[in-house]
């Protein structure tokens, strides 16, 4: 893996999956943040570019070989299938679960610690908003990328769709994935990190261990659509124009 001083996050994200992890672990955004350089992203969290950029190239010899899908190279089709078998599924799940934790825990700690109310509050934001965004993606803009690239695969004229161009929902698309990365960024703050106090109980435990973990999916299905696959169908609709 090449990596330049001024090659941002984003690209690094796309070129090499395996560094996913590692920017999870240091807290490098790499979906709504993506743009910025790497060199960027560690001057703002204050960390050594050289060590960075070490860790970036362990992890990419480690995985050599054994990256997964290349997403890059599949068609449009199979990602959003994975993106709504995978991702989308997994939302939906932990959101009633989480729900039913969240409950459970402000119920019974919430006198002691005022943060759950807003923790809670911002939480029911994240899943109403999360449902309806899910809905708009699997019935207009994915429907509308599989019609496009199939057109150009039979090498016919792409069906224009009602809202116009695909920078319109996309945009709409990208504005939401803000949003929710702004609610779980303000949910971790609340909840220091996540790091549950020491009178909890069990399912505070287990509350915030999946916080942690839907942020974690947050990140990487955010990052498949804002960083692959948006900037690919836009790429299509504008092959299809010429």
């Amino acid at each position: 893996m090449s990596i330049t001083l001024d090659k941002t996050v984003r690209e690094i994200a796309t070129e090499t999956p395996s560094s996913l992890r590692i920017f999870e672990e240091l807290g490098i955004d790499y979906c709504c943040g993506g743009r910025k350089s790497l060199e960027q992203a560690c001057a703002d969290l204050h960390l050594s570019l050289g060590e960075v950029v070490e860790k970036l190239e362990a992890a990419a010899a480690e995985n050599a070989g054994s990256e997964g899908t290349d997403w890059q190279a599949a068609t449009l089709a199979d990602l959003m299938q994975h993106i709504v078998r995978k991702h989308h599924k997994y939302v939906r799940q932990e959101l009633a679960r989480l729900e039913t934790l969240c409950e459970k825990v402000q119920n019974k700690h919430g006198h002691a610690h005022p943060e759950l109310k807003r923790i809670a509050a911002l939480f029911l934001t994240l899943r109403d908003e999360m449902s309806t965004h899910m809905i708009k993606e699997e019935q207009i803009l994915f429907p509308a990328v599989v019609r496009l690239e199939r057109a150009l695969e039979l090498q016919q004229s792409a069906p224009r769709p009602g809202f116009g161009t695909l920078a319109n929902p996309v945009q709409v698309m990208v504005h939401e994935h803000d949003d929710a990365g702004s609610l779980v960024s303000t949910i971790r703050k609340l909840s220091n990190d996540y790091t549950p106090p020491a009178d909890a109980c069990p399912s505070y435990h287990a509350f915030y261990i999946g916080l942690k973990e839907f942020e974690r999916d947050l990140h990487q299905h955010i990052h498949l659509e804002n960083n692959i696959l948006f900037p690919r169908a836009l790429d299509l609709e504008q092959q299809s124009n010429n």
